[in-house]
């Protein structure tokens, strides 16, 4: 090079332009602008999963970072509960269809409750036919023969009163009184002992008749006392204490789907049946019930399933594992029972329950609480910014608040228990689900109709021995 200094100090190379570092910076840094065509900018942190993470078992999905393999969760650790969070469309309800079609075909007892109504009507036609026997279908969109389940009856009739008058009480707080409690729960007592019905309450307070034929057979002192109060009281005095339980009652039971499922007597499918490998598949579309109908009815359905996970406790032999699922739970988790007590307790019964929702704000206070210290298998899909930064502790350090609101559709956080533990959490995308197939959807409603189904509209069958009280 002649005179190099010269030519430094004018920076002109003959090609080119020598430039400083902060110069070369500013021509040559990344792209800021978002509308630059086919940048791709950098999304959520992957994880590998521990290789104490298990393949076999509930399958969850297919990790995303490093040597891809499945991850499942351990049949023994689901026991411990788990807690799926995600919006609509970020693949919630694929993982939940992944965890209940592995447990149908590994012949475990089933429960699923559902407020949509998609996640039913999907395994319909992705279950194995030959599991239509084991099926308990409630649908308000099967119109001729439907499943019945007396919320009143069971080997503890105290208990599935207090059950009933609880949900109520929880469900209606802001109008509930003890004057209310009171009558329902006399009616209920009442009913139950003679083989009744929740339809039977709106007759039992309305028609004295009927109502004397009913408490003719109590010899509870208490309750004696209490319906000598009711029959005391002037037409228009009970009209007025009983109003506030009529219209509730009412705008329940005005539902011909309602009546036809709790409206019978006898049930016909048995609950501890269902646990022990059977298959029960609650649809409740609040587009079709309304609110305060999905949920009353979805709420009892799950105290009696609580009821039959409960005697559990007095068998002798050992009990097989079963699985209730509950999506949107915020709607059905309105039981007497406090959540964190249910969940340590389901855990000794060998069942897990599933509780998946939208987003936090959905739970109460106390109920986010226990199923944040309770529900110790987390799954999180792609949350808003202030859910992941509420949640961001149970990931910490390995993911962070951005990580947990930027996942793609189908991916998903975890943090699972290992054989009591709890393994470093890890990144994963769901498997897809394969088109259902609506013929054998339509076999599998057509053979639990068939074998736990009551012709609607047939006369409403008694039970061959009432108890007294």
């Amino acid at each position: 090079m002649i005179l190099p200094a010269a030519r430094l100090a004018s920076r002109r190379m003959g090609r080119g332009y020598l430039l400083s570092v902060p110069e070369l910076a500013a021509l040559a840094h990344l792209p800021l602008d978002v509308s630059v065509p086919g940048l791709q900018r950098a999304g959520a942190n992957t994880v590998p999963p521990s290789p104490a993470i298990s393949r076999t078992g509930k399958v969850l999905g297919f990790c995303d970072s490093g040597h891809e393999r499945p991850v499942a969760l351990r049949v023994p650790d689901s026991c411990h509960h788990v807690h799926v969070l995600g919006p609509n469309g970020t693949g919630k309800s694929t993982l939940l269809a992944q965890m209940i079609l592995s447990d149908i075909q590994a012949g475990r007892g089933v429960v699923v409750i559902e407020a949509k109504g998609d996640l039913v009507r999907d395994l319909l036609g992705l279950m194995p036919e030959d599991a239509a026997e084991r099926v308990v279908l409630i649908d308000p969109t099967d119109r001729h023969r439907r499943p019945s389940l007396n919320v009143l009856s069971g080997s503890d009739l105290a208990m599935s009163v207090d059950n009933l008058v609880g949900v109520f009480r929880q469900i209606y707080a802001d109008s509930w009184g003890p004057r209310t409690d009171d009558i329902l729960r006399g009616c209920a007592l009442t009913l139950a002992h003679n083989g009744g019905t929740l339809a039977d309450i709106p007759r039992l307070l309305s028609h004295p008749a009927y109502r004397q034929r009913q408490i003719a057979t109590v010899k509870d002192p208490l309750l004696r006392d209490f319906w000598a109060w009711y029959g005391a009281l002037s037409e228009q005095a009970q009209v007025h204490v009983t109003a506030p339980i009529m219209n509730k009652l009412r705008a329940f039971l005005l539902r011909p789907f309602v009546r036809d499922v709790i409206g019978s007597a006898t049930s016909t499918f048995n609950l501890d049946q269902v646990l022990n490998g059977g298959i029960l598949l609650v649809r409740l579309p609040k587009g079709m019930l309304g609110d305060d109908t999905a949920r009353l009815l979805g709420s009892m359905i799950l105290a009696q399933v609580w009821q039959a996970a409960s005697r559990r406790a007095k068998d002798g032999h050992p009990r097989p594992p079963a699985a209730v699922y509950v999506d949107e739970c915020h709607n059905f988790l309105t039981l007497p029972h406090a959540l964190s007590d249910m969940l340590a307790e389901a855990r000794a019964y060998r069942v897990s329950l599933v509780l998946a929702h939208q987003h936090l704000a959905q739970l109460p206070r106390t109920l986010r609480q226990a199923i944040s210290s309770d529900a110790r298998n987390k799954i999180y899909f792609s949350l808003s910014p202030e859910d992941a930064r509420e949640v961001e502790h149970h990931f910490a350090p390995h993911l962070s608040a951005h990580d947990l609101s930027n996942f793609a559709a189908f991916q998903a956080a975890a943090r699972l228990v290992v054989r009591s533990a709890e393994a470093p959490p890890f990144t994963l995308r769901t498997r897809a689900l394969p088109e259902p197939d609506q013929e054998v959807a339509r076999r599998i409603r057509a053979a639990a109709a068939q074998a736990h189904g009551r012709k609607v509209g047939a006369p409403t069958p008694k039970p061959d021995a009432r108890h007294t009280l």
